[in-house]
C-alpha cells in the first residue's frame, strides 16, 4: 500500500503575515484582527505565528509601520515634481488621492485612523505621516510662487478634500461628477497658484 505523500507546510515570513493582517485591518479595523482568525485566512497554524512576532502588539506595531514606510514612501513619489511641472504635479496629487482606484487605499487608511484615536502609538505615527503629506504639498504650492501662509492653507484644502470625498457618496449630487471633480481641482490648484499656466 502506497502511502501519499504529506503537502509540505505553507511557511510564511513576517512579512506575509503583515500583508494578510493589513487586508483584515481593511476590512474588519482594529478589533477584526485576531491571531487564530488570520492564521485561519492565511491556511497557517497559530503557532507558526510565534516564530515572527512576539505577540499580538508586536504584529500590530508591524502593520502599522509597514504603513507608515508605505505611506510616506508614495507621498514622496507622488509630490516629486520636475521643475516647471509643480502645477501639473497638484493636479496628479489631488487625481490620485480623489480617485476610486485608491478605494482600498483609503480603507486601510482610515482602519489606521480609527485605530489612532485610540492608541497613542498609532496617532503618534499618523501625525507623522500626516506632517509628510502637508509639508510635501506645501512644497508644490511654494515653488509654483505661493506664498507661504496661502500655500499651507491650500495644501490644507487640497487633503480635506481627499479625506472628505472619501467618506462621502455623492453620485446623486451632481450628473457630471467628472467635471466637478476638476473645478474642485482648479479652485485648490489654481487660485493663487502664481498665475501659472495650466497643466497640458
Amino acid at each position: 500500500m502506497e502511502k501519499t505523500a504529506k503537502k509540505p507546510r505553507v511557511q510564511l515570513d513576517r512579512d506575509a503575515w503583515v500583508a494578510g493582517a493589513t487586508e483584515v485591518l481593511a476590512e474588519e479595523g482594529i478589533a477584526g484582527l485576531r491571531v487564530e482568525v488570520l492564521a485561519k485566512r492565511l491556511k497557517v497554524t497559530k503557532g507558526s505565528f510565534y516564530w515572527h512576532f512576539a505577540d499580538r502588539r508586536d504584529l500590530l506595531m508591524g502593520v502599522l509601520h509597514h504603513w507608515q514606510e508605505g505611506r510616506i514612501r508614495d507621498i514622496r513619489k507622488q509630490t516629486r515634481a520636475q521643475p516647471g511641472r509643480e502645477l501639473e504635479q497638484i493636479y496628479h496629487v489631488i487625481d490620485v488621492y480623489g480617485a476610486s482606484r485608491s478605494r482600498r487605499g483609503m480603507m486601510i487608511e482610515l482602519a489606521v485612523r480609527d485605530w489612532a484615536r485610540r492608541d497613542a502609538q498609532a496617532a503618534a505615527i499618523v501625525a507623522e505621516v500626516d506632517d509628510v503629506r502637508l509639508r510635501c504639498a506645501r512644497e508644490l504650492f511654494l515653488a509654483c510662487g505661493v506664498p507661504m501662509e496661502e500655500a499651507s492653507s491650500r495644501c490644507m484644502l487640497l487633503y480635506a478634500y481627499v479625506f472628505g470625498v472619501s467618506l462621502m457618496i455623492y453620485d446623486r449630487f451632481d450628473s457630471d461628477i467628472a467635471r466637478l471633480k476638476r473645478d474642485i481641482a482648479d479652485l485648490i490648484a489654481r487660485s493663487g497658484a502664481a498665475r501659472a499656466p495650466s497643466p497640458a
